[in-house]
This record gives C-alpha cells, structure tokens and sequence, in this order.
C-alpha cells in the first residue's frame, strides 16, 4: 500500500495543483486584458433580491442603453462599460482618459454617481426604496456578479456581489 500512495499521492497532486491553476485562469480571464491586475477587492451584500426577469438580454440590453446615453453627449465618452462572462453577469467600467478612476475614491465617487441615477429609475420608486437601494442593488436585480472599475493602466476595483 505504500508503493501504491507514493505513486498516486504525487499525481493527485499535480492534478490539484492543475485544477486550481486552470480555475484561477478561468476567473481571472479579464484581469490582463481589460484591466490590470486588481489592486482592491470587496465584497457587497446587496439588499435587493435578483429579479425573475434577469437575464443575459437584459444586462446587454442595461449595458448597450448606457453606451447610447453616452454616444449621445456632445463629448466623448470619459469610460467604457460592458458585460462579460458567459452569461454576461460580470460587468466592467474602464477609464478612457489617463487621470480618471485612478483612486478607491475616484471608483467609490463614480459609484456614488451612478446610485444617484439610479434612484431615478421608476423601479426603485415602485419597490419604495429608491433612498435605500444603491447602483450596487441595481446591478445585483440585474443579476450582475461583480463590478470591476479600473484606470484602465495601473487601478483596478473589484466587487463582487452577493
């Protein structure tokens, strides 16, 4: 028997160590390419629930009419955001222009920004928690996973959202 754990104990292994590996690649296939290495992390736990019509379409469809909105100002857009994953359920915000979303502040500002809007929505109204609920509750009715917000060169944020 022990002929037999030292042959399997050093294969298992290596398939652990392969496992883990390739599932750290697989969750961070963005990191690198859209963004660089992340610099912070956090977890939020959303006060909302993920609505039954969430979907893939939907957060496409929430993406695409932000990037309308912002194609239509008489100046360029100051970020790109856009849904990734294979059920679009990670979204990412990347600064355009140097200077820009380069602090925890700067992303939190943004984010604070964005929760304005938000309590616009009539969603917020109808539910009557448009003072209580954040852009980070939107994206979680949404059924969006986690938010990554970057400079685009040397910041990246992420939350992940439960």
């Amino acid at each position: 028997m022990g002929n037999w754990y030292r042959r399997v104990l050093p294969a298992l292994a290596a398939v652990v160590v392969f496992s883990l590996a390739a599932g750290a690649l697989a969750e961070d296939r963005h990191e690198g390419f859209y963004y660089p290495e992340l610099t912070s992390s956090e977890v939020y736990k959303a006060r909302s629930f993920t609505s039954p019509e969430a979907s893939r379409k939907a957060r496409i469809a929430f993406v695409t009419g932000i990037t309308n909105e912002q194609n239509k100002a008489p100046y360029p857009p100051q970020a790109a955001i856009f849904a990734k994953g294979s059920d679009a359920e990670k979204l990412i915000i990347v600064a355009l222009e140097d200077g820009r979303i380069d602090t925890i502040y700067r992303a939190r500002a943004i984010f604070a920004q964005m929760t304005a809007v938000a309590r616009l929505l009539p969603v917020f109204a109808q539910l009557g928690v448009e003072d209580f609920f954040t852009f980070f509750d939107l994206a979680k009715m949404l059924g969006f996973q986690q938010i990554t917000i970057s400079n685009g060169r040397d910041f990246a944020h992420q939350i992940e959202i439960q």
